[in-house]
C-alpha cells in the first residue's frame, strides 16, 4: 500500500488535518505497556548477551590489562551516555530515541545521520548474537548453523508480531533467567579466583610496551575497546520505548540509569572471575567463555556447567529478542517521518510495526550465515559509536540552543558529561579500524549508500506530522 505524501506545504488546514489523522492512524504503537522496572529490564536485556559471549575476544586483542583498561574507559563513556540520554529522553519522548534528539538539535541531516547509525548497530548486532547462540547450542546439543539462525529469527520476530505488551513480559522472564545464570557463575567462580591467572597470556615481543599486564602493548588497549563495548552495547536503546512507556518523563531516566548500574556490576565481575578463575589464555577465544571457564574448574559434565550453558542461552536470547524490538522501533520512527520508505512504518491491528520487524530480520539472518561473530561486533560498534557521538553533540547543542526546554531530568555535570562522552565515542569509533579495517569499511559503505538515498530522495519527502518533526517545530 502506498500512502499519500504529507509534505510541509500546499494543502488547506482541513486537508492537512485529515491526511495527518489518516497517515498516523496506520502507524500507532501501544501506549502505557512499560513502567520503569520493565524499562530497566529492557536495558539489561539489550546488553546481557555481551556477558555470555563476545567480550572475551578483547583478551585476545589486549590481554587482561588491555581489556580491563578498555572496560573502564567504555564504562565511563556509557555512564556519561546514559546520563545524557536520561535528560534527552525525558524532554523529547518519542520512538525515534537518538534520532529524534539529533533531529531537534541539528535538523533533518543530523537526525538522519544519527538514526541511520543506530539502525546499522541494531540491524547487525542480532546477527552476531545468533552466531553466538549457535556456539552455545553446539556445545550443548551439537546443533549449529543456518537452521539455528533461521529458527531463532522466525520464533522471536513472530513473538514481537504477536504484540508489544506480550513481548515485553516474555522479555522480562527471559532476562531474569539470564541474570540467575550470571549470579550462579559468579558464586561458582569466586572460590577459585587467582590473580596470577589474569596475566598468563604471553607478551608479544614486537608490541610497544608489551608486558604480562599488557601482552599486546599499549595498542592492545585500543584494540580491546570494541569488545569492552560489547559489555554495554545497546543500553542506549531504552529511549526507543518512549511512546510505549507509562510515564516517560520519570520512567525513562530511572529505567536507563538502573540498567546501567546492573550492567557495570556484571561486566567487571565476569571479566575478573572468568579470567582469574580459568585463566585469560584459556578463554580468550572461546565461543562460550562462561561455560569454558566453568569447565576448566568443574569439568564439562558438571551440573553447574550444564546449568549455566542451558540458562546462559537465555542471556543470548534476551538480547537477541530485545534488540529486535529496538531495530523495529528505530526503523518505524525513521520510516514514519519519511526518512526511509513509508511502508516500513505500517502497523498491524495489534499496533506493532510489521515490516519494520520482518525485513531487518531477514537481512540479519543473511548476515548470520557468514558465521563471523567478531566481524559483526565490529560493524555494530562502528554504527554505535557514530550514533553516540551524534547524541552527545545533540545534548551539547540543545543545552546552548534551548536552555528553556522543559527537562524533567537534568544530566549531572551538564555539557561536561556529554562532551567527555563525545570524545570517548570518537576514540572508540577509531578503534574499529584497528580491530578490523575490513569490517569498518563495509559498515562505512552501508552508511554511504544510505546517505545517497537521503541526499537525492528522502529529504525531499519528509512527513511534517510525524512526532519527531512536530517536536522540531515546537
Amino acid at each position: 500500500m502506498v500512502d499519500k505524501e504529507i509534505p510541509y506545504s500546499s494543502q488547506s488546514d482541513t486537508q492537512v488535518k485529515d491526511l495527518k489523522a489518516q497517515y498516523l492512524s496506520k502507524r500507532q504503537l501501544k501506549k502505557g505497556v512499560a513502567g520503569w522496572i520493565i524499562l530497566a529490564c529492557l536495558g539489561v536485556s539489550y546488553v546481557i548477551s555481551g556477558d555470555f559471549a563476545g567480550w572475551n575476544f578483547g583478551l585476545a586483542s589486549g590481554g587482561f590489562g588491555g581489556m580491563l583498561i578498555a572496560t573502564v574507559i567504555m564504562g565511563i563513556m556509557y555512564g556519561g551516555l546514559v546520563l545524557t540520554l536520561a535528560e534527552l529522553s525525558s524532554s523529547l519522548p518519542t520512538a525515534g530515541g537518538g534520532y529524534s534528539f539529533a533531529r531537534r538539535a541539528m535538523g533533518p541531516w543530523g537526525g538522519f545521520l544519527t538514526g541511520t547509525a543506530i539502525l546499522l548497530e541494531y540491524a547487525i548486532a542480532p546477527a552476531a548474537i545468533a552466531i553466538f547462540i549457535g556456539s552455545y547450542l553446539q556445545t550443548l546439543v551439537g546443533i549449529d548453523g543456518p537452521i539455528v539462525y533461521g529458527g531463532i529469527y522466525v520464533i522471536f520476530v513472530g513473538i514481537h508480531l504477536w504484540g508489544a505488551g506480550e513481548a515485553l513480559r516474555i522479555m522480562m522472564v527471559i532476562t531474569l533467567l539470564a541474570v540467575i545464570a550470571i549470579l550462579v557463575f559468579i558464586l561458582a567462580m569466586l572460590p577459585h579466583f587467582q590473580w596470577a591467572l589474569l596475566f598468563d597470556i604471553a607478551p608479544n615481543p614486537q608490541a610497544f610496551g608489551a608486558s604480562r599486564f599488557l601482552p599486546e602493548g599499549f595498542v592492545g588497549i585500543w584494540a580491546a575497546l570494541p569488545f569492552a563495548m560489547w559489555l554495554f552495547l545497546a543500553v542506549e536503546g531504552v529511549p526507543l520505548a518512549a511512546e510505549e512507556a507509562q510515564n516517560p518523563a520519570k520512567d525513562l531516566p530511572k529505567g536507563i540509569i538502573a540498567s546501567m548500574i546492573i550492567l557495570i556490576f556484571f561486566a567487571f565481575s565476569i571479566l575478573l572471575l572468568a579470567s582469574g578463575g580459568a585463566s585469560a589464555e584459556q578463554i580468550k577465544s572461546h565461543g562460550a567463555p562462561l561455560v569454558g571457564a566453568l569447565s576448566v574448574i568443574y569439568g564439562s559434565q558438571s551440573w553447574v556447567v550444564t546449568f549455566v550453558n542451558v540458562i546462559g542461552l537465555f542471556g543470548l536470547i534476551a538480547s537477541f529478542f530485545s534488540i529486535i524490538y529496538a531495530y523495529s522501533r528505530q526503523l518505524f520512527s525513521l520510516s514514519r517521518a519519511g526518512y526511509l520508505p513509508r511502508f516500513l512504518s505500517l502497523s498491524s491491528k495489534r499496533k506493532v510495526p510489521v515490516w519494520a520487524l520482518i525485513i531487518p530480520g531477514f537481512l540479519g539472518f543473511l548476515l548470520s550465515l557468514t558465521g563471523e561473530g567478531d566481524l559483526m561486533i565490529t560493524m555494530a560498534v562502528f554504527g554505535a559509536t557514530l550514533s553516540y557521538a551524534m547524541m552527545s553533540l545533540s545534548h551539547i547543542i540543545l543545552r546552548a540552543k534551548e536552555p528553556e526546554l522543559v527537562r524533567p531530568y537534568r544530566t549531572p555535570g551538564g555539557r561536561f558529561t556529554s562532551s567527555l562522552t563525545l570524545v570517548l565515542s570518537l576514540v572508540a569509533l577509531a578503534s574499529t579500524f584497528v580491530v578490523s579495517f575490513h569490517a569498518a569499511i563495509w559498515a562505512g559503505i552501508f552508511y554511504f549508500i544510505m546517505l545517497l538515498y537521503f541526499t537525492f530522495y528522502s529529504r525531499h519527502h519528509l512527513v511534517a506530522s510525524a512526532p519527531e518533526e512536530v517536536f522540531d517545530d515546537a
